[in-house]
């Protein structure tokens, strides 16, 4: 489909925001330490080429992606560091990502052989990144603690050695005393993957720790902080972090409905008095989800309004019968907006029963986007 000319719902990407994000959070990483700025997910929704700009001015050595399209779209923007993806990958993407130079992500000796062959053949000329569980995630990383697994890293370290440019992990919880467990969990068995593999330890990132570890009052050692979370103002709005994108749409409807009267699929909601409803052009399909049915609000016209009955496909219904100056073609916005009708993350992630990172890059995929 080609764009629309008059989109119906659509988010404002603040790019001074991400700006501002980007520079508290580099003003927290310690010296010495190295920052990667996470731009999977398309940015988490916000558009990897207006974003990649904001961090390659700034001196970010290091972008963290997971898929070939935005490792594709990272150099498309002309950023010319290193790229890490975020998590194993097959065998086929990580020979297709050869010209991007992707720095991919090992944890088995089956990847770890074609990633040899790969650099026998002279065409992997990146280093790569072993990554490890510490009873974590168990996601995509070797678990060392037993002996299967020291077993499979032994072999790895034998096979790729010096090509080995990375230790990494994932930490599952950041929870002050449980983020100080994996923490030291994590450098003993990077020191005893140094050891075994004979590596030099001087020229081995081991690199653990989000935007919840950077943020948080618990200090970890780290070579380098994958963060993702305050680029987009998604936490900690106490040390300035503020969200980075809007969600707005149109009042398309405005009419007057009886006492009585349902509202919306399967007549859930009846009316206890004359009321008078707007229709807004958003639904489901734009990522208002049906979860929040019955519990969201919008602001319209610098008030919140209830959003009654079922989330329908591509509408929904406010009651606006106590704001007469709500107009055709008002402006409501789902998300963001500004003093006491501001619809703030802790409202919609309550709304939505989710977490921002997954609101971000939902609303960013299937709205109109709009830089400023």
């Amino acid at each position: 489909m080609m764009p629309d000319p008059a989109p119906t719902s659509w988010c404002t990407i603040h790019r001074d925001r991400i700006a501002r994000n980007l520079d508290l959070a580099l003003g927290l990483v310690p010296t010495g330490r190295r920052f990667c700025a996470v731009l999977k997910a398309d940015a988490y929704g916000h558009g990897i080429e207006h974003v990649v700009p904001l961090v390659r001015d700034r001196g970010v050595t290091c972008i963290g992606i997971t898929s070939n399209a935005e490792a594709r779209a990272v150099r498309a923007a002309g950023y010319t560091g290193s790229l890490i993806r975020l998590r194993v990958a097959t065998p086929q993407e990580a020979e297709e990502a050869l010209p991007d130079h992707v720095e991919e992500q090992v944890s088995t000796p089956d990847m770890a052989r074609h990633l040899r062959a790969l650099r026998d053949a002279g065409r992997l000329r990146t280093g790569v990144h072993l990554a490890l569980n510490v009873a974590g995630m168990s996601r995509d990383g070797l678990e060392i603690e037993s002996s299967d697994g020291r077993d499979a890293c032994r072999l790895i370290l034998d096979l790729l050695g010096v090509a080995i440019r990375g230790i990494c992990t994932h930490f599952p919880s950041n929870l002050p005393g449980q983020l100080r467990e994996s923490a030291d969990l994590f450098q003993a068995q990077a020191a005893w993957v140094v050891d075994a593999g004979g590596l030099d330890r001087r020229k081995v990132l081991v690199h653990a720790g989000s935007s919840l570890t950077l943020t948080s009052d618990t200090t970890i050692e780290t070579d380098m902080y994958r963060c993702g979370a305050v680029l987009y103002g998604i936490l900690r709005p106490d040390l300035g972090y503020r969200p980075t994108m809007d969600l707005e749409t149109r009042v398309v409807g405005l009419q007057t409905y009886p006492r009585g009267a349902s509202v919306g699929y399967d007549r859930t909601v009846r009316l206890t008095r004359d009321s008078r409803l707007a229709c807004l052009s958003i639904g489901y399909e734009n990522g208002f989800g049906r979860i929040a049915s019955g519990a969201a609000n919008v602001a319209i016209a610098g008030n919140l309004a209830p959003v009654l009955g079922k989330v329908s496909m591509n509408a929904i219904v406010a009651d606006v019968t106590d704001l007469p100056q709500v107009q055709l073609g008002d402006t409501a916005v789902v998300f963001g907006g500004s003093g006491s009708a501001a619809i703030t993350p802790e409202m919609a992630e309550r709304q939505f029963d989710t977490i921002m990172a997954d609101l971000y890059t939902d609303w960013g995929r299937r709205n109109a986007r709009i830089h400023r």
